[in-house]
């Protein structure tokens, strides 16, 4: 056998190698991907969030604040415009306030209890009186509490933004009267923190006895039997050698994957009629009327060819992705096609638990 055609049986034997390693690795790659590390699945015992609240003005609106007028009927804007100028020692009579650039919100925030003093944090932004748009506004510093008569454990400020929340439409016109600020808050004071212990619980996020089973034997086959014991459907109870660094040991069990239960579900946005499934859910014969839609799924014939105003028309065992682009064809209102996924699935056509936000 000569040299090159050595070379050439060594190229042909590296590629055969390459391509078997890569057909071993896809069943490794596929369960890898499906897999869900426990800390995107559990919380820790006594981590609770900790929720903020603030009353504020957002300023610098282009003429779509609150109709705020002064006087003696002078609304809550009016005052807390006066309150704030009295702080830098300016005095305006009320009856002389007449201002469309301000409007009065409520900011909620929501922060771990580990967050120490100086950690940023995001805020929502929602008005409260009759502004038309908060866009390019600005939140005025505005303190946070836990507890309306409790002392601000943070405050917030910042430039407003407003989601398009996708294009506007004659069913469904654009919301700007609720914005974000991603980093505007800062914590001005440390929260009280659970303390880390031998024996914790994991919390699961969404209670399900088959995930708590799962956690618990990845949790075991790491630390050895009876480390972790599932407690019921929402609660696996972790109980560490004394021999192990805790926060160490926690924090390697919370990178721990297992697969979790899978739960057929269809997400809706109530806004702008977006439609979310997970997995190919399929839809069952049902006819269904609502307002000026009638979606009739499995009831059409062959010589059927009359076409209606408004009448979606579907063979029996369709995705579910393919209702929701018939009914986005015709231009179905969000608000309808949720109501029709919420009809078909109390009529039995899909079996997925139906989700509106």
């Amino acid at each position: 056998m000569t040299a090159t055609q050595v070379r050439h049986l060594g190229v042909k034997i590296a590629r055969t190698i390459l391509v078997t390693a890569g057909l071993l690795l896809l069943p490794v790659m596929a369960r890898a991907q499906n897999d869900i590390k426990i800390r995107d699945l559990t919380s820790a015992e006594g981590a609770l969030p900790v929720r903020l609240v603030g009353y504020g003005l957002a300023i610098g609106l282009d003429g779509t604040g609150d109709r705020a007028i002064g006087g003696q009927t002078a609304g809550p804007t009016i005052q807390s415009i006066i309150n704030i100028l009295r702080r830098f020692n300016v005095e305006v009579p009320a009856d002389l306030i007449r201002m469309r650039n301000v409007a009065a919100v409520l900011v909620t925030a929501e922060v771990s209890p580990y967050l120490r003093a100086g950690g940023r944090f995001e805020v929502n932004v929602a008005s409260m009186g009759d502004a038309r748009s908060l866009r390019g506004g600005t939140l005025y510093m505005t303190p946070l509490v836990a507890d309306a008569s409790g002392a601000p454990l943070a405050s917030a400020q910042g430039s407003l933004l407003v989601s398009d929340g996708g294009a506007a439409t004659r069913y469904m016109p654009s919301h700007e009267t609720s914005a974000r600020i991603p980093t505007g808050g800062v914590l001005e004071a440390d929260l009280p923190r659970p303390a880390i212990v031998a024996t914790s619980r994991l919390l699961l996020r969404e209670p399900d006895l088959g995930t708590a089973t799962r956690i618990a034997i990845a949790i075991n086959a790491t630390y050895g039997e009876k480390t972790a014991t599932v407690e019921d459907e929402g609660s696996v109870i972790v109980t560490l050698p004394d021999s192990v660094q805790k926060p160490t040991a926690l924090a390697r069990i919370r990178d721990l994957a297992v697969k979790p239960e899978s739960r057929p579900r269809i997400i809706i946005d109530g806004k702008d009629g977006t439609v979310v499934a997970g997995g190919e859910m399929i839809v069952g014969s049902a006819t269904v009327s609502h307002g000026a839609i009638t979606l009739a799924i499995g009831t059409e014939t062959a010589n059927d060819t009359t076409a209606i105003p408004g009448s979606v028309r579907l063979p029996a065992g369709i995705p579910v992705q393919r209702v929701a682009s018939a009914l986005h064809a015709v231009r179905t209102p969000p608000n309808e096609i949720a109501a029709i996924f919420a009809a078909l699935r109390e009529v039995g056509a899909i079996t997925a638990e139906v989700i509106v936000r």
